[in-house]
């Protein structure tokens, strides 16, 4: 059965995720929902920054147009992960991750727009190859034939996807576009699933790589446009 994101999932998935993380267990769950915790979106401060309602409106369009060239392409981390990594245990979860995802794509991309081009930043040739050099490391992570790595990339980019919602979802408001549900699995279908398919060790360790290498090029792009904005002054 797939379990569809209730209203105010993106605001509550960090307390269900924070919840998990505190448990005394030593599930797959519990660890990998502390990774989430630790090196996620959540833990950085350009996403809250950037959901003010006093964000400088270029900062919000380099944003959105960078967070574009990673999870604005198709196919997408989770429909590589179905290609790559079926788990037999996983087939109604990436059905339904990868037909959020295709509606997410639309709605990032929509936004963006709206907020216009990104504006003229020294030092953009650099920038530039860090974003490629990001795109690779999740196409890589993405098209993993590793049991569990692919997968754990696209149950990484579907934790971490609320607090990356947060500055599109404001900069959607501020814009007068009309904001998208959440239709993404939630938080707790989505960790339950990690325990189903962690019943072995190597397909855990796969999982946890995947995940915490798709959460460190989200930090990576959060880095680059905290320094890109101080470059504009």
């Amino acid at each position: 059965m797939i379990e569809r994101a209730a209203p105010g999932h993106d605001h509550g998935s960090r307390r269900l995720i924070v919840a998990i993380a505190k448990t005394d267990g030593c599930g797959a769950a519990e660890r990998l929902s502390r990774i989430v915790l630790a090196d996620g979106s959540a833990g950085h401060d350009a996403p809250i920054r950037l959901a003010r309602a006093d964000a400088l409106l270029r900062d919000v369009a380099d944003a959105l147009h960078q967070l574009c060239s990673l999870h604005g392409r198709h196919p997408g981390v989770v429909d590589h992960a179905a290609r790559c990594d079926p788990h037999p245990a996983a087939g109604d979860w990436l059905q339904q991750a990868a037909a959020a995802f295709a509606d997410e794509r639309a709605y990032l991309i929509r936004v963006s727009a709206a907020a216009g081009p990104p504006p003229g930043t020294p030092g953009q040739a650099a920038a530039e190859a860090a974003l490629a050099a990001q795109r690779h490391a999740i196409d890589l992570l993405s098209r993993s034939v590793r049991p569990g790595c692919a997968l754990g990339a696209a149950i990484g980019v579907t934790l971490d996807w609320p607090s990356i919602r947060r500055p599109l979802d404001a900069a959607a408001v501020r814009l007068g576009l009309e904001t998208l549900p959440n239709a993404l699995p939630s938080p707790a279908h989505t960790l339950r699933l990690v325990d189903a398919i962690a019943a072995e060790a190597p397909v855990e360790r796969a999982m946890t790589f995947g995940l915490q290498q798709l959460l460190a090029q989200h930090r990576g792009l959060w880095d680059l446009l905290v320094a890109r904005a101080e470059s504009r002054g």
